[in-house]
């Protein structure tokens, strides 16, 4: 996949990023292994995570929650949205002869193949597709990485906690306590994450698919609350709930990449009338 062509961008493409995710989540992995980063192992990651963490801060949260919260960038079938990805694939790329489609179904059909929901197969089809936001021309820092709350203190099970001394936010009292701007206990809803493509496709299908779908589209970026429960004080009830359904979710983001390719001929048929139940036509973006 190609990156945004504003400013500086350290990955090849974006899968670099996924790539990393899964092998630092790599089962049966430590967590000490874990936790032994070395900045110069992976050049591209650290240099993209030293942009994440420098650029997320709470003013560009809220600016572009603002702007991609209007959904003024066209209406889109489904489908459309994920050919219009597909536009992103990098064809001189040698590692991958897959397209964007073709990963989204990786994921959507080993959800399927475990007999899970049909709701939570639609979900395995869209989660990335908010990665469109690199077409728009936001950077790769504004659509990847993983994500974490502004506005209040980072966790040091953020990747790479360093790179935030960096961040204007960091020199912020307010926004270095443990709450910073927020109440404890006061629910995910009402706490700012920094922006990606989750949030971006969240709000998209938000009013279309049952709720436990909401929270795997929204957080499964949110490694530092799923996997090493940090946040907890900002979560209520029902978050920790709902995050059994991320935790059940994330391993089918991980690990879905295969040797086989989906053929998109014979799957098209069933993926017309998951689409159909669960969208209209066409949706705003």
């Amino acid at each position: 996949m190609q990156a945004s062509t504003t400013g500086t961008e350290p990955l090849k493409n974006l899968e670099e990023w996924d790539d990393f995710v899964a092998s630092r989540y790599k089962p049966g992995k430590s967590e000490s292994e874990f936790r032994n980063y070395n900045a110069d192992a992976n050049p591209t990651v650290t240099e993209f995570y030293r942009q994440n963490h420098a650029h997320q801060t709470l003013d560009y949260v809220l600016h572009k929650k603002a702007e991609y919260g209007k959904l003024n960038r066209g209406k889109k079938s489904i489908w459309e949205a994920a050919e219009y990805l597909n536009t992103l694939v990098d064809e001189s790329d040698p590692d991958t002869d897959l397209s964007q489609i073709e990963h989204l179904l990786q994921t959507s059909e080993a959800i399927r193949k475990d007999g899970h929901p049909r709701w939570m197969v639609l979900t395995g089809f869209i989660h990335d597709l908010g990665k469109v936001l690199c077409l728009y021309g936001e950077p790769q820092w504004g659509v990847v990485g993983d994500t974490f709350p502004v506005g209040c203190a980072y966790s040091d099970q953020i990747v790479f906690p360093e790179f935030f001394e960096a961040n204007p936010d960091s020199k912020v009292p307010q926004f270095q306590t443990k709450y910073g701007i927020y109440e404890p206990n006061c629910g995910l809803d009402k706490v700012h994450l920094s922006w990606g493509h989750d949030e971006y496709i969240y709000d998209v299908t938000r009013n279309y698919v049952p709720e436990p779908a909401q929270y795997m589209l929204r957080y499964h970026s949110f490694y530092p609350a799923h996997k090493h429960g940090a946040y907890r004080h900002l979560m209520n009830d029902h978050d920790a709930e709902m995050f059994e359904w991320v935790k059940k979710f994330n391993p089918y983001d991980l690990y879905s990449k295969g040797a086989e390719k989906p053929k998109l001929k014979e799957l098209k048929p069933y993926y017309d009338e998951l689409f159909a139940e669960f969208f209209p036509d066409k949706i705003a973006w």
